[in-house]
């Protein structure tokens, strides 16, 4: 039986840090960023991709589906292999 999740717990110990509320930022603002240029919009199952792999850095931005987005190649010890990416 798997258990359930603790979400209070999981936004204490990492969503609420100031490091991941500072990222989580510049996410939203790149995603505000590109919705306003007209390339995403609510509900087209798009994310906005950090071709720099740096959430903090909105300038080199591009947009690809969510499966692409969302799964990279991993090495053994779970590490992107391409740290760009």
């Amino acid at each position: 039986m798997v258990a359930k999740r603790n979400y209070k717990k999981e936004y204490a110990n990492y969503h609420s840090k100031p490091k991941q509320k500072v990222a989580r930022a510049s996410r939203n603002a790149a995603r505000a960023k590109m919705a306003k240029a007209g390339l995403v919009k609510k509900g087209d199952g798009k994310d906005v991709t950090h071709t720099t792999g740096n959430p903090l850095n909105n300038t080199k931005l591009g947009v690809a589906p969510k499966s692409v987005n969302r799964s990279f190649a991993r090495t053994k010890t779970a590490g992107k292999k391409n740290p760009r990416s």
